[in-house]
């Protein structure tokens, strides 16, 4: 082989990306296609997605999907996490740009956030907070992105009670529901969260997916002409409620 030639050869050898590389590249685009087309899917058909459906609009035969998703269930799974960490990431981004010692604005910041996202994003809100889908059971993949959301709450919790912001009410739990909370915030290791502070952020949190859910299935109709600003008064009074 000529001195040239074999040159050439040695430069394509050290510029070429690797095999593995461009398989792994392949594969993550291929992957991104068939949850861009199940997403598609979901806002015209609900969550009863068919990896049939989805392989044939993406152009391939059902197997080739199934080498990425063995099952609609995992097709699921990677939806909802993806739909979690988008959730979790507007919350986090409207939380992050407000001072950080007005807890009160960081709480409706939070909110807005999140109520935000919901509107923009309604059929992910739906598989995430709407009527569970029949047959599926969430695995222990969901968990961690489900919970950012509550940690960036938490977060403003312990800020302000260390701030003085938040000043407990006296609050007799009833017994069942005192063990419950306790339990819980055990295993959270949010251990110095007052019961009663937690028991009324549960309150709250409930609340705030209701009035989000209400708004975007159609229960707040010939009620409410302003949204926004009903959000926002019913978001205050949580903020009130928790002791904000």
């Amino acid at each position: 082989m000529s001195a040239p030639l074999t040159n050439m050869c040695q430069t394509f050898a050290m510029t070429a990306p690797p095999r593995s590389s461009v398989r792994a590249r392949v594969r993550a685009e291929m992957t991104d296609q068939i949850k861009q087309t199940a997403r598609r899917q979901l806002a015209e058909h609900g969550p009863d997605i068919s990896l049939r459906a989805v392989a044939r609009d993406v152009g391939v035969v059902s197997s080739a999907v199934y080498r990425y998703f063995p099952s609609r269930d995992d097709l699921l799974t990677a939806l909802i996490v993806d739909a979690y960490l988008s959730l979790a990431e507007a919350a986090e981004r409207a939380e992050s740009a407000v001072p950080r010692r007005d807890v009160l604005a960081r709480w409706m910041a939070l909110g807005r956030g999140i109520r935000a996202w919901a509107l923009a994003n309604r059929h992910e809100y739906a598989l995430l907070y709407g009527s569970p889908v029949p047959g599926y059971a969430a695995p222990q993949d969901t968990i961690e992105p489900a919970a950012r959301p509550v940690l960036a709450v938490m977060a403003i919790i312990r800020d302000a009670l260390a701030t003085g912001a938040l000043v407990p009410a006296p609050t007799r739990l009833p017994r069942a529901v005192r063990e419950d909370i306790e339990q819980l915030s055990a295993l959270q290791g949010w251990d110095g969260v007052p019961a009663a502070v937690f028991a009324r952020l549960m309150t709250a949190w409930a609340q705030l997916f209701g009035a989000i859910s209400f708004e975007l299935f159609g229960r707040l109709q010939n009620a409410i002409v302003d949204y926004e600003a009903f959000f926002d008064y019913q978001w205050r009074a949580m903020a009130g409620h928790v002791g904000l």
